[in-house]
């Protein structure tokens, strides 16, 4: 009997070994997270890509992106500039509540008369750094055990408010700087990346760095959180010698017309797609995405991992390297028509119900935040991504909660921008001006491009409209701008008269040299020639 009660006695261990083994391996199943991969472009317009209507611009890999996941119509950036807006995809508030209303680094207050714009208004104080106290996406998905990398830009401080100070646990290039000090092509003048041969292609390395850190993360098993933050296609804008030749002639075929800007209120805005360095940039982004598209589903990564991709702000239609044309939205980079704030937005994911499908709800930047933890099965953080929400029902088919959404800008922006708060309801979008107080309303619905005003034919809309945009205002603490009292109204229209003549003839003239079969670009940067595979 003795023996037989061992026999028993190591049969029930031997049994509960195996339970015990099972439900391990079923905890151990039911905890493992999907990775995400957010991939960000810099000043990328609405419309700068295939899927989305462009005929100049070729983007395979992001069109591929597209036919595979959830293409978003009316999806917004925070901000028309940088870095408010990347304030919000990390923190999911709106601009006023972490305080980065303008891109960091310009000037405000009395300072800004060193610009010598003579405006009107003087701009509002902003944040200089992403605050400590936010609790970002990198640092909560972080110390929920994922691994956290950032490749590319960062532009939310100097030293000391670099991404490792915020949550990201690798960094490849993300520093205080806000465009490639060293162009497009090594060697690139960033302490956070080691150069690489000369004539590497900066946005296929950072592409690279993904891949092999998500190679790493499929080794140890790992969930991980990957920001591909390209610094394309910001100005200053470069390509191969190869990729100019093409797109020369492709819009040369196409019909090269005659004139390509038109004057908007300030500056000359291009009304052409047809600047074949940029088209080159962005192919080389393209290339990029391809490459780590690709490298994803070789890994088997695909199956589980969310692929978020969008922009920070509109493509640059003036100022900078006036770059591209977003017609039919009006404005670009800088400015608070469609054009500034409206970016392409698309997502693939893991059990998609409607591959190729568009979604027309308006989402906005501060949703990112809470649509990842959702993803990822993690308790969302409401006292933190207080003006973002999940649009993970979005995705599965669903709906989501109408709201207002808002934008507040006191700054004047470079690229032609004026100091503005705004706020889209429904199709209605009302923008108030700071510096003599007028609104324009639209209806997004009947006039995408903003060309006429309906202020007149709709007074009470501008009353509830203005209403609602002041209370949010003051609800978040929004800083404003100052009337400047050494204001000078004639040296100002000495300024505005350049921009819509000289300015004007200017980049006419760059535009058809860039164009010509003989141009050749700034010797500078002809390294670009080296091909890397």
């Amino acid at each position: 009997m003795k023996n037989k009660r061992i026999c028993l006695s190591a049969g029930i261990l031997s049994l509960t070994s195996c339970v015990i083994t099972a439900n391990a391996a079923e905890v151990e199943k039911k905890q493992e997270r999907p990775n995400v991969l957010f991939i960000l472009a810099d000043d990328y317009g609405w419309n700068d890509l295939g899927c989305m209507g462009s005929k100049y611009y070729e983007t395979p890999n992001l069109d591929r992106m597209a036919a595979n996941g959830v293409l978003f119509t009316n999806a917004y950036a925070t901000c028309q500039v940088s870095s408010p807006s990347r304030a919000s995809i990390m923190t999911g508030k709106y601009t006023p509540r972490h305080g980065v209303t303008d891109w960091i680094g310009e000037k405000w207050g009395e300072d800004w008369r060193k610009m010598n714009r003579h405006s009107k208004v003087l701009p509002a104080e902003y944040a200089m750094e992403l605050s400590k106290d936010e609790y970002t996406i990198a640092e909560c998905l972080r110390d929920n055990g994922y691994t956290t990398f950032i490749a590319g830009k960062w532009h939310l401080g100097e030293e000391g408010s670099w991404p490792e100070d915020h949550g990201f646990m690798i960094n490849k290039g993300g520093w205080s700087a806000g465009s490639p000090k060293g162009g497009y092509f090594s060697p690139y003048k960033n302490p956070k990346l080691e150069d690489g041969p000369a004539g590497e292609n900066l946005s296929m390395r950072l592409g690279r760095e993904t891949v092999e850190f998500m190679k790493e993360q499929k080794k140890k098993k790992k969930p991980f959180f990957a920001y591909l933050s390209f610094y394309a296609v910001h100005g200053s804008i470069e390509t191969t010698q190869e990729n100019w030749e093409y797109f020369r002639n492709k819009a040369d075929s196409m019909g090269i017309a005659k004139k390509g800007f038109a004057v908007d209120r300030t500056l000359p805005v291009r009304q052409t797609q047809d600047n074949p360095v940029y088209a080159g940039l962005i192919r080389q982004m393209d290339d990029a995405i391809g490459y780590v598209l690709d490298n994803l589903e070789k890994l088997g990564l695909d199956k589980n991992t969310l692929v978020i991709f969008t922009s920070d702000n509109g493509g640059v239609t003036s100022g900078d390297a006036y770059s591209t044309s977003l017609l039919p939205l009006r404005g670009g980079k800088g400015r608070q028509w469609e054009g500034g704030i409206r970016e392409p937005l698309l997502i693939q994911y893991p059990g998609c119900k409607n591959p190729g499908s568009k979604c027309d709800v308006p989402v906005i930047g501060t949703d990112y935040y809470p649509t990842i933890l959702d993803f990822a099965g993690l308790p969302l953080q409401k006292q933190q991504h207080v003006d973002g929400v999940s649009i993970m029902p979005l995705l599965n088919g669903g709906n989501i909660a109408e709201r207002s959404l808002f934008w507040h800008y006191p700054h004047y922006g470079n690229q032609g921008g004026e100091p503005c708060s705004i706020i889209r309801d429904g199709d209605w979008k009302l923008i108030f001006y700071h510096e003599d107080l007028r609104c324009e309303l639209y209806n997004l619905s009947i006039d995408i491009s903003e060309s006429e005003p309906l202020n007149i034919q709709y007074p009470e809309k501008v009353k509830e409209l203005k209403g609602k945009l002041d209370e949010w205002l003051k609800d978040v603490g929004a800083k404003m701008p100052v009337a400047d009292m050494e204001y000078n109204p004639k040296e100002e229209a000495k300024v505005k008269l350049k921009w819509k003549t000289k300015v004007l003839e200017q980049k006419e003239k760059e535009r058809l040299n860039m164009l010509r079969k003989d141009w050749k670009p700034n010797k500078d940067w002809w390294g670009s020639m080296i091909t890397i595979d």
